[in-house]
């Protein structure tokens, strides 16, 4: 049997709230333009066709109460506080009446966003992926069951820096639902357990530097936190 030349780190366990343990992470996706103000906001309009995607590493995950460095390569880091679905079954070309059936449970997120670096990214029409899949870019709470969270409805989201609300929504005011979400991309990729889903932010992003404190909340979930120290 081959060996490995080297040893590289399992994949990160996400706590479970009320299990001593962890949900692993395969993969993690993300919703871009999901909420029609911020994608106002943005200077953009919402693809009411088909909902799109990027992807981060699952090693730019972040648990929640961690202080963690300023990023490096950017002047212009923002926050965008998601609602986060965790899936525990497999997916493949899946209805939307049936997608759900892979829905392990849900969490409170935050995706860190090199802004500048992503702007220059559209500018020249390439990849997002140095603004959007860098360390600490994927920030997760404690995770909750589905049968505990209950269904998804109009849930309020907000998030806290230092003692501001920058954004606040509800999970209603999605552009694309969950169950259209989980559907749409089984089409192109064979979800499993361990994959997470992040599903977009509302309006309200904006930077942070060295020295904020943030906040995300979504009722029924726990929060998640994060602090922001010097740079790298």
């Amino acid at each position: 049997m081959t060996e490995p030349l080297f040893d590289i780190p399992a994949p990160p366990l996400v706590p479970v709230e009320g299990d001593a343990r962890g949900y692993p992470v395969r993969r993690i996706f993300c919703v871009g333009r999901n909420y029609a103000a911020h994608a106002a906001e943005m200077g953009n309009e919402v693809d009411r066709e088909a909902p799109f995607y990027f992807t981060k590493s699952a090693h730019a995950l972040c648990l929640s109460g961690a202080t963690i460095p300023y990023p490096p390569g950017t002047q212009d880091c923002h926050h965008e506080m998601e609602f986060v679905v965790a899936l525990g079954a497999d997916a493949f070309e899946v209805s939307e009446a049936d997608a759900m059936a892979a829905v392990w449970g849900y969490g409170c997120g935050i995706d860190l966003t090199r802004r500048d670096l992503q702007s220059q990214a559209k500018d020249t029409r390439r990849p997002w992926d140095l603004g959007k899949d860098f360390e600490n870019a994927a920030i997760i709470g404690a995770l909750t069951p589905r049968a505990r969270f209950g269904e998804i409805g109009a849930q309020a989201l907000r998030l806290m820096v230092g003692d501001r609300v920058a954004q606040a929504a509800r999970l209603s005011e999605m552009v694309w639902p969950v169950p259209a979400i989980i559907a749409h991309l089984s089409r192109f990729y064979h979800l499993a357990a361990g994959d997470l889903i992040y599903t977009g932010t509302p309006a309200g992003v904006g930077p942070v530097g060295p020295g904020d404190r943030m906040r995300g909340e979504i009722d029924g979930l726990p929060a998640v936190e994060v602090t922001i120290g010097a740079g790298a």
